[in-house]
């Protein structure tokens, strides 16, 4: 069976259009090959599809900065937290081992 390249555009607009839905990728491999598209034609429009979005993502200009903050049990911060062991080198706990 013939297929022309534009099928496989047509197959990545068709992912990418069901991703923004929220549909989740392994769910749309699997919907389209079970309405008798071939494996490979799926994975290159997959592969495709991931190509186009990663070209319209922004670019990020900085590392995001992930904060924690540590709650009681009423949700409220907790300050001045000591964390437990200062952390060793892998002779020193090997040798702790053995002392």
């Amino acid at each position: 069976m013939y297929q022309p390249k534009d099928h496989i555009q047509q197959l990545a607009d068709y992912i990418r259009r069901n991703l923004s839905k929220g549909y989740t990728m392994d769910a749309l491999r699997f919907s389209l090959m079970k309405q008798g598209y071939s494996r490979i034609s799926v994975e290159k429009a997959i592969e495709l599809a991931n190509e186009q979005l990663a070209a319209s993502a922004p670019e990020m200009k900085e590392k995001p900065k992930i904060t924690y903050t540590l709650l009681d049990e009423n949700g409220n911060p907790i300050n001045n937290v000591e964390f437990a062991k200062e952390k060793k080198g892998f002779w020193q706990k090997i040798k702790g081992r053995f002392s």
